[in-house]
């Protein structure tokens, strides 16, 4: 008897080249337009990637531009996106291409993965689009069209689980590992859909699909997060002088958005006297303190919940960085979390 993996990378195959997106990253196969579009594709749809994808490019478009980008350009071009690591590792593997393979990119996976930011999955996509490796690259996609293909009920969030998908992708590769890697991801995003009912009627591979068959879909993937979130309590300044300009200030080299700039803020909500004290210890003298708004942001394990203060000083000082709105929204990278208190 067939099993479910059994014949479906040609019609998958077949699928893709009718129904691909143009996607401006599959124009060629360029790696480093794979690559800075993969990293980009990591916690982030598509359709949100797009603008950010075509403004970086314009800017750094190529490993040595962005292996030479000043940091704080680096976070602007990347503001909105999130996760900012990922930018700091582009540019540090950008870095090692120059320095170690002479501004090309490793043609092999086994290269590739020692590139900082880029994991199996992201190394995978890149060799095998590429330079035609067949090697896997198993997503998020991936995971839940190959689950709901085999009726599998293992939690998708495992590690082992997606070792397990991988071999057996592995056994299948065609010989256009690229092309077959790329379809897979592709039915996962326009047609065996994360949320929501999934286009079963247009897949391609519904009669080999135990999910569909048995009309499981709503239950498979099976994804059991384990891990707890974290919460933390903040006291944000929103801080102003006589002529309107905001204090900001630079975040740590290290940790969560390591690099990019911040309204001052301290751990902790505090009454109105202990904010005047602290404010003092900055050597602000503050003419006024009024609560101004409270907001959430989300993170992968965190969330912030946030307590903001406008604040007229009467004295600003070298502590801070002090910027009009305009420069601010121009040259400074501030994360979504203190935007949403502007």
């Amino acid at each position: 008897m067939p099993k479910p993996l059994d014949n479906i990378t040609q019609p998958l195959i077949k699928w893709f080249e009718a129904n691909k997106r143009p996607l401006p990253w599959r124009e060629d196969r360029d790696p480093y337009h794979v690559w800075i579009s993969e990293i980009m594709l990591q916690q982030t749809r598509i359709e949100a990637v797009m603008r950010y994808y075509r403004r970086f490019m314009e800017a750094l478009p190529d490993i040595e531009s962005l292996s030479k980008v000043d940091d704080d350009k680096l976070m602007k071009l990347w503001e909105g996106l999130g996760y900012y690591s990922r930018a700091r590792n582009l540019k540090k593997a950008a870095q090692t291409i120059t320095d170690e393979y002479n501004g090309i990119f490793p043609s092999r996976y086994s290269e590739i993965i020692t590139l900082s930011g880029i994991g199996e999955y992201t190394a995978g996509a890149i060799a095998s689009i590429c330079f035609d490796e067949k090697v896997t690259a198993v997503d998020g996609n991936v995971l839940r069209v190959i689950s709901r293909i085999t009726g599998s009920r293992k939690n998708v969030l495992l590690p082992e689980t997606k070792k397990d998908i991988a071999k057996k992708l592995q056994a299948i590769l065609p010989d256009e590992s690229g092309k077959f890697n790329e379809a897979l991801m592709e039915l996962g995003e326009i047609v065996c859909l994360p949320n929501g009912a999934p286009d079963c009627a247009h897949c391609p591979l519904r009669e080999n699909c135990t999910a569909c068959q048995k009309d499981l879909t709503a239950e498979i993937p099976v994804r059991v997060k384990q891990l707890k979130r974290k919460r933390e309590d903040k006291t944000v300044f929103l801080i102003t002088d006589s002529e309107g300009r905001i204090a900001i200030e630079k975040r740590p080299d290290s940790g969560l958005l390591s690099g990019m700039y911040q309204l001052p803020n301290i751990s902790g909500y505090y009454s109105i006297e202990e904010l005047y004290s602290k404010l003092n210890e900055w050597n602000l003298s503050p003419a006024d303190i009024r609560h101004h708004k409270d907001a959430k942001h989300v993170f992968t394990h965190i969330d912030w919940f946030m307590r903001a203060y406008r604040v007229t000083a009467a004295a600003p000082n070298s502590r801070f960085v002090w910027v009009t709105l305009e420069e601010l929204n121009a040259a400074y990278s501030l994360p979504t979390a203190f935007k949403k208190l502007l």
